[in-house]
């Protein structure tokens, strides 16, 4: 059987899970009774977003051949499930909005699938807008594709106008699959089956099920096979097709896309772009690059006897999720926890949504930072720095994403910070607003050109901590909503950054510390201060709420007094009366505020994480 492997990609909200619905209504693989808006959406949180989260791969058939298709995120943050689904296919649907045109991650999505080598069919969605101007969008894609204005198809995927063109193309222009050797020998130099895990999930009762793209012979139910990644023999106990539950089948076959229950129950066994083979003595696949998260924040138990919980929570959603990295950690306010890497805000907010969903974990955030690499200038660093933060290959520089292990002024020779491609696109009358809202976060331009008379294309090279925190909604309210962006890592540069420490009451609050540019330290501690002072709770005595770079302060507030009327309950008489009682009280503030702790409540947390 002929057999086609595509994806959808494209912005955010441009309809790719629309169109993917329409495919499977227009192929009949689902009943129409069976049917359900954004139905490859599967889990509640896509749902009550709107957003797409995790790639889904779906079968149809349509004229006799068999369609796989994988349903991938729109956001920035999921550029890694992009990017796997893109190695599983042999061509994509490059889905453009006709109102809005190319956007900055059109153009993002657009590059991973042509360094794959990807077949790209271009095609214009939301003809039926009022706002729609296929004309102008059209030219657009000509120029950034190179291809004929006849390639480009138009569609509604709301109304299902166009869509048995759209799966007529796919069989017409993609090609079917790279098979294995087959296809050069006519003999099979090897007789062994192999297949790349493309993700993977933990099911409680059948255990870890692997979703998979056969690269060369068949996989059967019962067949021993081995995870040549991690050297683990399993059994396939089932195995089949998505359809979009799963479907059972005899057999996979060469160039299909399915899954292998292999009822592993050791989470780490499997692992995503790993190889799955009958034979352990192969060559495994050439994987997917070891993605580098980009953001790290420290997630913490409410109640210190929930860490067991939480660890095997996140060791089973690193499994579906392979771009959440985790390590333990521990902090003096908080107790034992986990420094956890993301690919960026929404990830993390995602994934602790998805810990206390799914997995009933009662979580406490620390503010996110990104990663710096500090150099030391003293000959023992691990006198300075814990062993476990020193770079194998640079004995002498530490990798450090919480400000806490940030060592001492006095051992740093160098602070180097991540910096990103920023590409954003907007209309041309917000170019100026954009300009000056990078300029702020230390961003360089590079290039400014011209997608058509409207809109326009600008390239900036940018510090990764500037970016990160609040950026993408400045950048949205500075260009009334137009404005899209999209990053990419470029490596490190050395920076003027220093440690931005906390005070209560004098004393360090180490959960609150962070690092930052000497030249928005003042900025920065300003407005934490001011956030602190807002939602902390009243003590009987003033909280000074201090923001200090070493033995400097940079920034103050203070929190008033709670304060307790003594002399209440006094009806005239003696005013000595009263000023006894007054001067009892100023005597016990004054020893409270000796003996006195201050702390911090989750509110206040969240308050400097929102800045």
């Amino acid at each position: 059987m002929e057999i086609r492997n595509f994806c959808i990609i494209a912005h955010i909200d441009h309809g790719k899970s629309t169109l993917a619905d329409r495919m499977i209504e227009a192929t009949g693989t689902l009943q129409k009774r069976e049917m359900k808006e954004q139905l490859l959406d599967m889990m509640d949180l896509e749902r009550e977003r709107g957003i797409t989260i995790k790639l889904t791969p779906v079968r149809m058939g349509w004229k006799g051949i068999q369609l796989n298709l994988i349903d991938t995120p729109g956001h920035t943050d999921f550029r890694y499930e992009v990017s796997r689904s893109l190695v599983a296919c042999e061509g994509a649907i490059l889905l453009v909005d006709c109102s809005q045109g190319i956007q900055a991650q059109t153009l993002a999505v657009l590059t991973m699938a042509m360094e794959h080598d990807l077949t790209i069919i271009p095609v214009l969605n939301k003809i039926d807008l009022p706002a729609a101007d296929p004309e102008r969008v059209s030219e657009e894609v000509i120029k950034l594709l190179g291809c004929q204005k006849e390639d480009i198809l138009r569609i509604s995927a709301k109304e299902g106008r166009g869509v048995p063109d759209v799966l007529d193309a796919v069989i017409g222009r993609i090609p079917p699959p790279r098979l294995g050797s087959s296809t050069q020998n006519a003999v099979r130099s090897t007789a062994a089956a192999r297949a790349l895990i493309f993700d993977a999930i933990m099911d409680p009762y059948r255990g870890a099920v692997a979703y998979v793209r056969v690269v060369e012979g068949q996989f059967k139910k019962g067949d021993r096979v081995h995870l040549l990644g991690t050297k683990t023999p399993v059994e396939v106990l089932d195995l089949g097709h998505f359809a979009p539950k799963y479907a059972s089948d005899p057999a996979l076959q060469e160039g299909e896309i399915g899954y292998i229950v292999t009822g592993s129950k050791d989470v780490r066994s499997v692992r995503t772009g790993d190889t799955v083979s009958s034979s352990s003595e192969v060559k495994a696949l050439p994987g997917y690059k070891e993605v580098q998260p980009m953001v790290f924040a420290g997630l913490y138990p409410s109640e210190a006897d929930d860490y067991p919980d939480l660890r095997e929570a996140l060791e089973k959603l690193a499994l579906n999720d392979a771009a959440l990295k985790f390590e333990p950690e521990h902090n003096a306010a908080l107790g034992n926890g986990f420094r956890c890497g993301f690919l960026g805000l929404l990830h993390m907010d995602i994934v602790q949504e998805r810990l206390e969903r799914e997995h009933d974990c009662d979580l406490i955030i620390t503010a996110p930072s990104v990663l710096y690499e500090v150099k030391l200038a003293v000959r023992r660093p691990a006198e300075v720095v814990r062993a476990s933060l020193l770079k194998p290959d640079e004995p002498d520089t530490a990798r450090i994403s919480n400000p806490a292990d940030f060592p001492d002024p006095s051992c740093i020779a160098e602070v180097r910070e991540p910096w990103v491609k920023l590409e954003i696109v907007c209309r041309a009358q917000d170019i100026g607003a954009a300009m000056t809202l990078v300029g702020e976060r230390r961003g360089i331009q590079q290039a400014l050109s011209y997608l058509d008379a409207e809109r326009a294309l600008l390239i900036f090279e940018v510090p990764l901590q500037g970016i990160v925190l609040d950026f993408f909604d400045l950048l949205k309210s500075a260009t009334s909503g137009y404005g899209s962006m999209s990053y990419d890592p470029i490596g490190y540069r050395s920076g003027d950054l220093v440690k931005l420490q906390i005070l209560l009451l004098g004393e360090s609050a180490d959960a609150l510390s962070t690092i930052v540019h000497r030249s928005e330290a003042h900025h920065v501690g300003a407005v934490i201060c001011k956030k602190l002072k807002e939602v902390m709770p009243k003590q009987q005595f003033q909280v000074p709420v201090q923001a200090a770079i070493g033995g400097k302060i940079v920034a103050r507030e203070t929190v008033a007094a709670y304060r307790k009327d003594v002399t209440g309950y006094l009806y005239g008489g003696d005013v000595t009366r009263k000023n006894k009682l007054l001067e009892k009280q100023k005597k016990g503030k004054k020893r409270m505020k000796k003996m006195g702790k201050v702390t911090l409540t989750q509110e206040a947390f969240l308050s400097v994480l929102k800045r």
